[in-house]
């Protein structure tokens, strides 16, 4: 197995140290490949060190300007620090360069919830949830992203899907019983909130949307 191989499992296996001695030895073995690098940025980000990360991460580039996982690599190192434009740019140059994988979709529509641009980010998550039907987190965002457009009944059914995925999510019970008082449907909207509070008793948006309903239930 070669030096960059034995590092990914000592990197997967928490062995740091052992992990950053391989992927030096492959770096220095091959100073012009950029896989050495990359890995080395991820091994960095693993470790919480952000910005070596971004130095790692741009040599690679360097090296090979269409090294798309380089791109991505970047792009997290950016967001991980609340950069989000910046690694917007990475995001969309990762995508440009041939990675078409459900995480940098996700990633990008996460670029622009953050900055609070919930139009531009439909699209990514979209293409997110398409490539990734079973992962619970993109079809939530997806989900979520659809119902602060204003698209209820398409939020419902992703929330939906959601349940069938993880029967115990409290955020999707809540979100389905936000939807249904959009519908003027009280009782439904009740039982939902009562379910994420069942599934999680701290989820303060349920117990106080649940209490508010109650109330304009008795009166």
């Amino acid at each position: 197995m070669d030096k960059l191989k034995q590092g990914i499992q000592e990197m997967q296996n928490h062995n740091y140290k052992e992990a950053a001695r391989l992927f030096t030895e492959a770096i220095d073995e091959n100073p012009k490949e950029p896989v050495g690098y990359i890995n080395f940025g991820n091994l960095l980000m693993h470790m919480n060190d952000n910005e070596r990360a971004v130095r790692f991460f741009n040599r690679a580039i360097e090296i090979d300007e269409t090294a798309a996982t380089a791109y991505y690599g970047l792009g997290n190192a950016y967001y991980e620090q609340e950069k989000y434009t910046k690694a917007q740019e990475q995001f969309l140059l990762a995508v440009k360069n041939g990675l078409e994988e459900a995480d940098v979709h996700f990633m990008l529509g996460m670029t622009f919830i953050h900055q609070e641009y919930v139009k531009l980010a439909l699209p990514y998550l979209l293409r997110a949830a398409e490539l990734a039907p079973d992962d619970v987190d993109v079809q939530f965002q997806y989900g979520l992203c659809l119902a602060q457009n204003g698209q209820i009944d398409a939020s419902e059914k992703v929330m939906n899907h959601v349940l069938q995925l993880e029967e115990q999510h409290s955020d999707a019970h809540y979100n389905l019983g936000v939807a249904a008082l959009h519908k003027e449907d009280a009782h439904k909207a009740l039982d939902h909130f009562r379910q994420a509070l069942e599934i999680n008793p701290k989820h303060m948006l349920a117990a106080h949307a649940k209490s508010q309903v109650e109330q304009a239930l008795n009166e």
